[in-house]
């Protein structure tokens, strides 16, 4: 029997557990936290319960192959609710844009706030239809294993067919001509860490996920997605080490002998999955002679993905304006991602997200909202300083929240501050980023590090910092997609 072991138990390396463990292998995940998940991480104040991220649940298709391929049905676990309006877009000149996939009704809202954009609907809903499909046929379950895999014909060509050279915002404005109506469908970019104004079109996929296929909820929290995963791995007897923290990746004859854990015990493994921020851990795991293709000068080439300057408020009181997801925008969105990116500063008057999931599900905060509070914050700076004072920007966002109406602070009864230091630490996180590289040019939009080391025969790797990219259900796809090749290993 082929011994696995994971390093890492986000949904990556869960997704990976489970298939492999499924056809009758020996898995062994190791995680350094006291939880499965990563990211995906509940947190408790008072009577108010949080999901630290995703907040946003799309392709709930995705998440059930999982429990497919063990024998299983999702429903026997989890309970995907699909949220009607889910995601509501506040403007500085106080107009508002409602998200949903029920087309009439946007269509409706777009006579009002964009008249052409009302009558260009459709056909924008059928151009983000075959970008998605394009992208799900020749790129989501594809591996690159070596460069015949990228040099593919078939690939090339479809490439070419995904919008490579328009960024996200010059695509929108195609279809849109309001100002605040192409900033509220540009703010997909964010999803995978990125810039609108420079990110592939390609990603416009991101609008077909939400309005097409929709946006879900899971009853409990998406954390029970992680505690759902974690229970089903255990059933196949998957052996979970949690506080268990892996120091080093010793290898021999580009082969991985054995991985050394904090206490110095070793673990002899047949295959290693490395389910961990590829920029930081694999670096930090694996020694340079070993590793020449990924050098540390190439790791920081990179540019690193947006991170996250986050408040956890619970309320004594709920706002009736506040919708499951709420966006409070900028009055100068394109001089936010010039904060953010070319000056590597926060911005002083943000994008503020908020996730109030006790809108739908009022078990998850019985005495008021629970405002899961987000603002796109740059990488940690390269000395690992955060640039701003903590305690003086929350202040501000409560500032420009108040001036927009929704009052905070004096109905505060929890609260709690997750800065991209905190992020970098809990979660091994390259300078905080939460989707490891940033999608801002092409090579590094189309040709993420692949799921196998060029350098090392029996160490793959899982997550939003390799193919396919950030975002859940992409996560939870390159674990499949690893899984996959090496079952078929000798």
């Amino acid at each position: 029997m082929k011994k696995v072991a994971i390093i890492g138990a986000g949904l990556g390396g869960l997704t990976a557990a489970i298939s492999l463990a499924s056809q009758g292998y020996q898995v062994d995940l190791f995680e350094k936290n006291n939880h499965c998940g990563g990211k995906l991480m509940p947190y408790e104040l008072g009577t108010h319960k949080f999901d630290f991220g995703p907040n946003t649940i799309t392709m709930p298709h995705v998440f059930k192959q999982v429990f497919e391929i063990a024998g299983e049905k999702a429903e026997d676990y989890i309970q995907f609710i699909k949220l009607p309006i889910h995601t509501r877009n506040i403007f500085s000149n106080g107009t508002e844009f409602d998200f949903t996939n029920d087309f009439a009704y946007m269509k409706k809202q777009l006579e009002q706030l964009d008249s052409y954009g009302g009558t260009q609907f459709d056909s924008f809903i059928k151009e983000i239809t075959r970008l998605y499909n394009l992208s799900e046929k020749h790129f989501f379950f594809k591996t690159f294993e070596n460069l015949s895999d990228y040099l593919a014909p078939k690939l090339g060509m479809a490439l070419l067919q995904v919008r490579p050279n328009e960024s996200l915002h010059h695509f929108f404005s195609r279809y849109f001509q309001t100002k605040e109506v192409i900033e509220a469908f540009s703010r997909y970019a964010t999803y995978i860490g990125s810039s609108p104004y420079v990110s592939p079109a390609t990603f416009s996929l991101i609008a077909y996920l939400e309005l097409v296929q929709g946006v879900y909820y899971i009853k409990g929290g998406n954390v029970q997605l992680a505690q759902a995963y974690e229970k089903l791995a255990k059933k196949l007897n998957v052996n979970i080490h949690l506080n268990t923290k892996v120091t080093n990746i010793h290898v021999e004859n580009k082969k991985v002998k054995h991985i050394e854990f904090e206490n110095r015990e070793n673990y002899l493994p047949d295959e290693v999955i490395m389910n961990a921020d590829l920029l930081k851990a694999y670096p930090e795991l694996v020694n340079a002679e070993d590793r020449p293709h990924f050098t540390t000068k190439k790791r920081d080439r990179y540019q690193p993905s947006i991170s996250a300057f986050v408040i956890l408020a619970g309320l004594n009181v709920r706002n009736d304006q506040l919708l499951h997801h709420n966006v409070y925008f900028s009055n100068d969105y394109q001089q936010e991602f010039k904060d953010l990116f070319t000056h590597h500063k926060y911005s002083d008057n943000p994008t503020i997200y908020i996730s109030n999931s006790s809108y739908t599900d009022k078990t998850q905060s019985p005495d008021g909202d629970n405002l899961f509070i987000l603002v796109n914050a740059p990488p940690l700076q390269k000395d690992g300083g955060l640039g701003i004072d903590p305690e003086e920007y929350k202040n501000r966002i409560y500032h420009l929240l108040e001036n927009k109406g929704l009052s905070i602070r004096k109905h505060l009864v929890h609260e709690k501050i997750i800065t991209p230091q905190y992020i970098a630490e809990k979660f091994g996180a390259y300078r905080g980023a939460l989707y490891g590289l940033s999608s801002n040019n092409k090579l590094d939009a189309f040709l993420r590090p692949s799921n196998f080391s060029r350098d090392i025969s029996n160490l793959s790797f899982v997550g939003g910092s390799t193919h396919p990219g950030g975002g859940s259900p992409m996560v939870v796809i390159s674990g499949l997609n690893v899984a996959s090749v090496l079952s078929k290993r000798k």
